[in-house]
């Protein structure tokens, strides 16, 4: 039902003026449903990337918290050569090196958050608006070392973003959403989507402005992001997000980074790089 229906649904069927208090109330609900504010994400990729999938996967949960805050959100998709809509307050890209860099340069003052690349190059770029989601080259090299040096011969194994089978701090419950929806297990890339959506859909929750400036400088300055990794996460000044990793070997989880008793758990500038290169 549109929203300005359900409002005249509500004048109508006099559910605004039955009982004072649950008029006032059921009014309350029905002025905010009538006035939503838009919120207006663009993913620039391939549809049928698990990264579209996992964005579309946080586009649900964005929703779903909206309706209690006055937000819809609609996120549209866009081959890499088209320009991203100047209202848009976000955009999410999964695209190679030199196309990601293009849709920043081409939109200085919205978020793009990069799902798809992980090179460092990115990152020591340092650009304003440029926001990475997906770990580093550094930071999963960084995490290898620290599990070969907690454990001396282990051969084999590689740092991951995430994992099918992860089960804490509620990511085994992400992982059944994801997997009834879209019939495949969330890898990385599906994870990274998901998080770029339900980052942004906090912080226009938190900040209550869906204004690409606004929302470029609370996402670098104010994030606190837990997306089901135990521990708030935030970004570098050099645009990485700070997060731990998932130590992989045989296709199983048999670790996490920061690795105790090589680093402090929840220090998670210990992997990689943490400042702009000079």
């Amino acid at each position: 039902m549109r929203f300005d229906r359900f409002f005249r649904s509500c004048a109508r069927h006099g559910w605004l003026s039955k009982v004072p208090l649950a008029a006032a109330a059921l009014g309350l609900a029905c002025t905010a449903l009538a006035q939503q504010t838009e919120v207006r994400l663009v993913f620039v990729g391939d549809e049928n990337s698990s990264a579209y999938r996992g964005a579309q996967q946080g586009l649900a949960e964005a929703q779903a918290q909206g309706e209690f805050l006055g937000q819809r959100y609609v996120l549209t998709s866009q081959p890499p050569s088209a320009a991203a809509p100047a209202a848009a307050s976000a955009i999410i890209a999964a695209v190679e090196q030199a196309e990601l860099t293009a849709l920043a340069n081409a939109n200085p003052e919205i978020p793009v958050l990069n799902v798809g690349r992980t090179d460092d190059a990115l990152r020591r770029a340092c650009r304003a608006n440029l926001l990475h989601v997906l770990p580093s080259d550094e930071m999963a090299a960084a995490a290898v070392k620290q599990w070969q040096t907690a454990n001396p011969g282990a051969t084999h194994v590689t740092a991951r973003a995430w994992h099918p089978s992860f089960e804490k701090y509620a990511a085994a419950q992400l992982n059944k959403r994801y997997q009834q929806a879209f019939k495949s297990k969330m890898d990385d890339a599906a994870w990274a989507g998901w998080a770029a959506v339900k980052l942004v859909s906090d912080m226009v929750a938190r900040e209550q402005t869906t204004q690409g400036p606004a929302l470029l400088d609370a996402l670098r300055s104010r994030l606190a992001f837990d997306g089901q990794k135990g521990v708030d996460m935030s970004f570098r000044n050099d645009g990485q997000l700070r997060q731990p990793l998932l130590l992989i070997a045989n296709d199983e989880i048999v670790g996490e980074a920061p690795v105790r008793g090589v680093a402090e758990i929840e220090d998670l500038d210990s992997l990689g790089r943490v400042e702009c290169a000079k």
